[in-house]
């Protein structure tokens, strides 16, 4: 079964994979700084500039709206290459594992994914506390690379770590992640998991997750992305796939859409809030 046979759901989420890389990491809190910028979703198009909770409210209304309102983020499936140990390939017990820039492999390989470059910021708010950021909780990310492949499982890639990493939130709730913009493969729209957990402490087995979602990349940014070198697979696969029929957000995505600026010469950057239960 090839890569994309198996991104099909929870039947395909827990097939036999290649032994997983082993260390230990040195769990060391990092903190992005940034300003906060607090929006809870966009539409199926990008945005120019960050949306308040329901739209481009100014600063002081935004604070206001987001005391009101701060939806759940859509609990989604892990998907076949997680690498949080609930298959046996634990990314999270690697030394290194912890950072902000994921283009670069850790442990055993040396690769560093190519890609237009991206920025994604989570911003993590507790739903039972007025929308209290939540400082200190961890983010694992994982994606695919420009090829659709994800590394520790596709071949030739499975001694790769590359678009992977975790980090802690800063005393806004924000995290942080320099990346590549993931391909898109059949029979999925273009994505990047996340999952989070309690601490940096807790961040090391799937056991302690607290949610596991999905962020659905904007169509008209994929667009222009896919129309550049590199991602000519990608291109091809964006015409035969749709939110609608996507098994992770045809259901509803609009908290799943990040606002995002940019350009495919300088890069993207993309921001969502994250509503977590605590």
């Amino acid at each position: 079964m090839n890569r994309h046979e198996r991104d099909r759901g929870a039947a395909h989420e827990r097939e036999p994979a290649s032994p997983a890389v082993t260390g230990r990491r040195s769990v060391v809190r990092l903190f992005a700084g940034a300003t906060l910028i607090p929006f809870s979703g966009c539409s199926g198009s990008s945005s120019s500039s960050p949306a308040g909770p329901r739209g481009g409210a100014s600063a002081s209304a935004q604070g206001t709206a987001l005391q009101r309102t701060c939806p759940k983020i859509p609990e989604e499936t892990t998907g076949p290459f997680p690498a949080d140990g609930s298959d046996g390939i634990n990314a999270l017990d690697l030394e290194g594992i912890v950072r902000r820039d994921i283009r670069s492999s850790i442990g055993p390989g040396a690769a560093v994914a190519d890609g237009v470059g991206l920025t994604v910021s989570f911003d993590l708010f507790d739903t039972n506390a007025r929308c209290a950021p939540l400082a200190g909780y961890a983010v694992y990310v994982w994606h695919s690379d420009r090829e659709g492949r994800y590394s520790m499982y596709s071949d030739p890639i499975e001694n790769e770590t590359y678009l992977r990493g975790v980090q802690a939130a800063d005393a806004n709730g924000r995290v942080t992640f320099t990346t590549i913009f993931p391909a898109a493969y059949s029979p999925r729209w273009p994505h990047i998991h996340f999952e989070i957990y309690r601490s940096l402490e807790a961040a090391t087995t799937f056991r302690n997750k607290l949610v596991t979602s999905q962020l659905a990349l904007p169509k008209d940014i994929c667009e222009a992305v896919y129309a550049t070198p590199g991602y000519e697979a990608s291109k091809r696969n964006l015409a035969q796939v749709s939110l609608d029929s996507d098994i992770a957000f045809r259901d509803g995505v609009e908290l799943q859409l990040p606002a995002m600026t940019g350009n495919v010469t300088d890069g993207y950057t993309a921001t969502i809030a994250v509503g977590i239960a605590t």
